[in-house]
């Protein structure tokens, strides 16, 4: 927001004293779709406004554990500033939070005016406008799982799994959720007024899925990365933990991350029906079935972005580890849904919960704009359960597999931008040295009384 926009800002400002607030808290997503954000007085948000947040751009390069990553553009280049502006379109009271507002922050780099290379929201901004060029608009579902966990000082990690009741698949009330974290956390999350529709007890004990709406590709991935920071704030309000990670624990399943996907037309049709095409679907549709099945191997590494997340493939875990493709058929990693008309979509059930929204979608929505542009056909869809390697190929099985997928897929690289996939790379690559570094304990379990 502009200087010229001050006025705007200043009725922003009188309607949120109005309603009390005093904070508002400016949030954006760093490389791996955390929330970083500042906290800022309500007098001082044209301040914010005109001349930005200052932020050390270096915040894309920073690992979980508060390590600085040798990514091009901050280290070796003295830790330089980032600007971040109050996207002021996006403004909404925290409903568990009194007195405080939160928005999203736009980000550039004060030195060129332009977004910073890292920048997840403003890359999915680059493949829309792409897309667009294109006639293409793409629509999206985000669907999320998570686990709940509570304190368990005596365990290793310091947590247990909420709730281990086996067997309660798909339910909601109190034999699966004692404590009723689902009824409190969906009304609020309805009030935050991110699209939610519904909630319930997932597969394994202590795991939850929530659904948002479908909208627009930026707006869904605006909601869903908001969706992933209140979850987990909500959990710390009650001292316990919310984790999206890939496979948490060993003796359960993983979270997924499953996004629908289709197109609108300029009217607002949904491009993806063609009753008279083949399974229903368009030429559109079924070419942008073939492309995200082609840039499957590459698009793994955007989905499934950390070590953790191999540890979800594998037979009978309904997490997709073949790259195939199927009407209705949940064992597949491109599922088409039985709707048509208004409702015709695609399933990408590749990625999983650790994934952040923009990339996931961004890379989703690059990869379908490449079939379009191909016009191919995909292969004939799978028939009965899945998981056989004598019919389709497999995915790329580690993190540093996926990311030579990523690298020598010049299509996709060369859409996403090249500035972004060299930061992604190194980030990842870095991870990897790191954990191939640290002893688990696996290994002393394994090894030292033996050896």
């Amino acid at each position: 927001m502009s200087a010229i926009d001050i006025p705007e800002v200043r009725r922003h400002i009188e309607r949120l004293a109005a309603e009390g607030i005093d904070v508002v808290r400016v949030v954006y997503p760093d490389l791996i779709g955390t929330d970083r954000a500042r906290d800022v007085l309500l007098d001082e948000l044209p301040r914010a406004c005109e001349h930005g947040l200052a932020f050390c751009r270096a915040v894309y390069h920073t690992s979980p554990q508060g390590d600085v990553v040798p990514v091009s553009g901050g280290l070796d280049a003295g830790l330089p500033d980032i600007s971040v502006r109050p996207d002021l379109s996006t403004l909404v009271a925290l409903p568990w939070e009194p007195g405080v507002a939160v928005c999203l922050g736009d980000v550039v780099d004060p030195a060129t005016g332009s977004p910073a290379p890292e920048s997840p929201r403003d890359l999915l901004r680059a493949v829309l406008a792409r897309c667009a060029e294109h006639g293409l608009r793409p629509v999206v579902g985000p669907e999320l799982e998570y686990f709940l966990c509570d304190p368990a000082p005596g365990d290793a990690s310091g947590w247990q799994r909420y709730n281990r009741d086996a067997g309660v698949v798909y339910t909601a009330g109190l034999r699966a959720d004692p404590d009723n974290h689902l009824l409190r956390t969906l009304r609020h999350v309805r009030d935050l007024n991110i699209g939610v529709l519904s909630g319930n007890h997932e597969f394994d004990g202590g795991q939850f899925e929530i659904n948002l709406l479908h909208s627009e590709a930026m707006s869904a991935a605006d909601r869903a990365f908001r969706f992933k920071a209140a979850i987990k704030e909500l959990a710390r309000k009650e001292g316990r933990l919310a984790t999206f990670m890939a496979k948490p624990f060993n003796d359960a399943g993983g979270s997924g991350f499953h996004l629908h996907i289709s197109c609108d037309d300029a009217e607002g049709r949904n491009t993806f029906d063609d009753p008279a095409g083949p399974y229903g679907l368009s030429a559109t549709a079924r070419h942008a079935a073939a492309g995200l099945l082609a840039h499957a191997p590459a698009l793994a590494a955007l989905l499934n972005p950390t070590v953790n997340s191999y540890k979800r493939f594998g037979p009978d875990t309904l997490a997709p580890w073949l790259i195939d493709w199927g009407l209705d058929n949940r064992s597949a990693m491109v599922r088409v849904p039985p709707e048509r008309g208004s409702g015709a979509r695609l399933e990408l059930r590749l990625g999983d919960a650790g994934a952040n929204p923009y990339l996931a979608i961004a890379g989703a929505a690059a990869a379908a704009l490449l079939g379009v542009l191909a016009g191919e056909e995909p292969s004939a869809p799978l028939e009965g359960y899945g998981y056989d390697t004598e019919r389709s190929a497999v995915l790329p099985m580690s993190l540093p597999a996926a990311l030579d997928a990523l690298e020598a897929d010049t299509a996709l690289t060369e859409l996403l931008g090249k500035d972004f996939v060299a930061s992604f790379l190194a980030y990842k690559r870095n991870e990897v040295e790191r954990f191939q570094r640290h002893v688990t304990d696996w290994e002393f379990t394994e090894y030292a009384y033996h050896l």
